[in-house]
């Protein structure tokens, strides 16, 4: 860019300050006002039949004000705002801001409810569709409440249409001709262009819907500072010129604020439909041309005269807009200053935790050996697990991740530690553990993050939580989760969407985001999820951590609101191997029911999970890794080129690395209603819920497999377990070696993969893999293993993770953006409020990529019931 960062930006006006109260000192709600918006929304009626599903404050409630989706495939996550204050060491300084209580008026415009207040720059949002045009104006105010001028940078942009191998969206074109997003433009256009030709689709035409982006009056100095990477760090990461990267446009303005000043910036975003059936080339055209007018003549019909004053990116001296003259804003009076002492740009400072043992980190064996050492005891771990989620988890900032917390978990570690002082030595005595919202628990509700369930109690614990509490464990709470873990790619739910552990731009993976957030955030010491496709392995690729998606029937499923019976698998996500064999001797044990017809490993269970843990067990390991098991689906190497280096590293330890061919097709299967089936199960198992039969919670079929179409999917998974292993025999390697993902994740306001996945067998077959981290790729993103072998090889995986872990000694990474809390010890307790369920939709969502194909839950209204309380004491 040619604009100089230091300059400063021209006809900045005054309007006046959008909260008149002290600033605050972090990322904060100034006010209240969020209870009355309405749900996320679909505005259709735009021209040629486009459809805008915009992110306001409810369901799912990320409430960043962005479009989720356009159904042309324009964007996907697009019109998202990320703002830099200068100096800033806040946690959440440059994160994709939400929290605004955006409202939707019930046909084309959003507004804010709240002011967010980042270092006391409270930012406000506006966006209003013009149907008929196929646009939307984004207007943003950014308001100085402190006393003194504050340097800001501010970024627009966020994620075009789906990107994939054959479907890449690239520059159409710019303001002024070329192909280069400059200053001088005024506008850019994106189309995704088809590789190859068909008579639907020429050569050349777009596949997705075009879009074009307007950012403000050409060549006017604050039009536009520079183009970032709007996913990566738009502040820091310049926007790739090709590839992935380039996907996600970010335009950034710097300007600087006087105290109670407010500047706006204002964005048009132009959309259009697929060219599939169309002349090639007309779309783009139709974008850009309303781009153009759009550029020179912006429309700013419903603002008010002071509102136009503030617009910093368009030049105000050339509007034609009626009813408007630049001359009138000379006349606005002068804002008043907050009467309060300003507080810049300093941080509050952070939350305080009345327990003097940091949990951050601390794995279930540390934990035991500090116990053992009289370091801490279990109260002090709960207390701190509880002020650490009382300060990181909840509010419009918060990660999201924990639904509930039992009401007597200080009463629990008090009973551990006199247990403890009486000579009790069971292996989980006081280890508090998380457990996803789909997994029974007689103290606490479970949802499945569904409004369906609000407020169901089971009257027992699943199978598996009752052989944790067996083992001396605390069931602290409940994490979030995939709404009936329906996800693969985003942790939503009736309660609110997870966020990252690592990047609170991004998403945590599904569906069990939940659980691997909390255990990344040192919230609790494990978590138990689940997984149908990737449930276990995605989020804890994404949060470093640990699980192990065992052989079929390994671990209980019952207690488990189901997704696909029998894939369904019931596991944890832990934070090293040697918790996660602490963990299965407690839970994975012979006297497993059976629960779903499939419980194949009767008479294999490892006496003691822990034995295979030694230096040694990669010494002498054939590990094959598949032709294809590494390239990622978005074509970024980023990831794999990190995990590739770390192949000598297993080399080291022992192993052989033995290139060889994909594996053989898993075997097609029809559903054939296979999900009633599961909650038909889970229904004659909970006489006590609130539904009398599977149709009235999942109403997308009303029929379930049969006894003898079940046997028939199991055949069928057995068969395929065969299958492999004798293609592993035929290759000559003992394991496989599959990534955990092959890209950075993408931000959480899209609907499209959130990130480059390639699925080893182990769902489609039942054959164990285990997931460890290794590392981080040059983006500092958390990156991971996966190790897949045949049947029954569980404990064998396990231990060569645990190989890897100890000789590699670079592999899992902790989270900054949640810190330690400052030890008082007369510091009151953090206080866990429940977050109530988020307002139904105005129209229906657009399904998530699935785990596998999931439930959209019966709109059938749940019996009376109040939502256990969670104050923690």
């Amino acid at each position: 860019m040619s604009v100089s960062k230091k300059r400063k930006s021209p006809r900045v006006r005054r309007l006046p300050s959008v909260v008149a109260a002290a600033a605050a000192l972090t990322v904060g709600v100034s006010g209240l006002g969020a209870t009355g918006a309405v749900a996320i929304t679909t505005v259709s009626g735009i021209a040629q039949g486009q459809t805008w599903t915009v992110q306001d404050a409810a369901m799912p409630g990320l409430d960043t004000g962005s479009v989720r989706n356009t159904s042309g495939g324009a964007l996907s996550g697009f019109g998202g705002i990320r703002l830099d204050v200068d100096g800033s060491t806040n946690r959440l300084n440059g994160i994709l801001m939400r929290g605004f209580g955006i409202n939707y008026d019930g046909d084309s415009s959003y507004s804010s409810a709240n002011a967010v207040n980042l270092d006391g720059i409270d930012v406000t949002r506006d966006l209003t569709i013009n149907k008929a045009g196929s646009y939307g104006r984004f207007f943003d105010t950014f308001t100085n409440t402190t006393r003194t001028p504050q340097t800001v940078s501010i970024a627009f942009g966020g994620s075009l249409g789906v990107t994939s191998a054959t479907v890449q969206p690239t520059i159409a074109g710019t303001g002024n001709g070329d192909t280069a997003i400059s200053n001088a433009d005024g506008w850019a256009s994106w189309s995704t262009p088809a590789t190859s030709a068909t008579a639907a689709l020429p050569l050349g035409a777009s596949t997705n819907g075009p879009s074009a982006t307007v950012f403000g009056t050409p060549g006017y100095a604050a039009s536009l500072d520079r183009m970032g990477d709007f996913q990566q760090g738009p502040f820091d990461v310049p926007l790739a010129a090709a590839g992935d990267d380039s996907n996600h446009p970010g335009f950034v303005n710097e300007v600087t604020i006087a105290p109670g000043e407010t500047v706006s910036f204002a964005h048009f975003v132009v959309t259009g439909i697929s060219e599939r059936d169309l002349a090639a080339g007309s779309q783009v055209q139709a974008v850009q041309a309303t781009a153009a007018t759009l550029t020179t003549t912006p429309d700013f019909s419903g603002l008010s005269t002071p509102e136009i004053c503030s617009v910093a990116n368009f030049d105000l001296t050339s509007l034609t807009t009626a009813g408007f003259s630049a001359a009138a804003c000379d006349a606005l009076p002068p804002v008043v200053p907050p009467v309060t002492p300003g507080t810049g740009s300093t941080p509050a400072a952070l939350p305080e935790t009345s327990s003097p043992y940091n949990v951050i980190g601390k794995t279930i064996t540390q934990q035991r050996a500090d116990i053992a050492a009289g370091l801490t005891n279990s109260q002090q771990i709960v207390r701190a697990y509880l002020d650490r989620i009382a300060a990181y988890d909840q509010g419009p900032q918060g990660l999201h991740s924990v639904l509930a917390v039992a009401p007597d978990a200080m009463e629990q570690a008090a009973a551990a530690d006199t247990a403890r002082l009486a000579g009790d030595t069971r292996p989980l005595l006081g280890v508090p553990i998380m457990v996803k919202d789909i997994i029974d628990t007689k103290d606490m509700p479970t949802t499945g993050g569904s409004l369906l369930f609000d407020g169901y109690v089971p009257t027992k614990d699943s199978w598996q939580v009752a052989k944790l509490r067996e083992a001396g464990a605390i069931i602290l709470g409940k994490a979030n989760l995939s709404k009936f873990a329906n996800s693969g790619h985003y942790s939503e739910s009736d309660y609110g969407q997870v966020w990252n552990a690592f990047d609170q731009s991004k998403s945590p993976i599904g569906s069990s985001g939940g659980s691997a957030v909390a255990t990344a955030s040192s919230f609790a010491a494990a978590s138990m999820g689940s997984q149908t496709g990737d449930s276990l392995w995605g989020p804890s690729g994404a949060a470093s951590l640990t699980s192990l998606r065992g052989t079929d029937g390994m671990q209980s499923s019952q207690g488990t609101m189901p997704l696909t019976i029998v894939q369904d698998y019931v596991g944890f996500i832990s934070q090293s191997p040697a918790d996660q064999a602490l963990l299965l001797n407690a839970t994975a044990r012979e006297d497993n029911p059976n629960d779903t017809l499939d419980d194949v490993s009767n008479g294999r269970r490892p006496a003691d999970w822990t034995t295979e843990l030694t230096d040694s067990a990669l010494q002498g390991a054939r590990i094959g890794v598949p032709a294809s098991a590494f390239d990622d689906p978005f074509q970024t190497t980023v990831t794999s080129d990190a995990l590739r280096a770390q192949f000598a590293r297993f080399e080291a330890a022992g192993a052989t690395i033995i290139p060889i061919t994909d594996a053989p097709a898993a075997p097609t299967r029809t559903r054939d209603g296979g999900d009633t089936s599961g909650w038909a199960e889970w229904v004659a198992d909970h006489p006590d819920n609130p539904y009398e039969t599977a149709s009235q919670i999942n109403s997308r079929s009303t029929t379930g497999l049969t006894p003898v179409q079940l046997a028939a999917f199991e055949f069928d998974r057995a068969a395929y377990r065969e299958v492999l292993a004798g293609w592993m025999d035929q290759q000559g390697v003992d394991v496989l070696l599959y990534p955990a993902q092959l890209s950075d994740v993408h931000l959480n306001d899209s609907n499209a993969n959130s990130f480059g996945r390639r699925d080893p067998q182990s769902s489609a077959s039942g054959v164990p893999t285990v997931m460890f981290p290794a590392g981080t790729n040059a983006n500092g993103s958390p990156i991971g293993f996966q190790l897949q072998g045949k049947a029954f090889q569980d404990a064998e995986l396990l231990g060569m993770a645990y190989a890897f872990e100890t000789s590699a000694n670079l592999g899992r990474v902790l989270p900054t953006i949640t810190p330690a809390l400052v030890f008082d010890a007369s510091a009151l307790p953090g206080v866990v409020i429940p977050p109530t369920a988020l307002p139904a939709p105005g129209a229906p969502i657009d399904p998530l990529p699935a785990d596998t194909a999931g439930l959209e839950p019966a709109a059938v209204a749940p019996r009376p019931g109040t939502r256990f309380p969670i104050i923690a004491g």
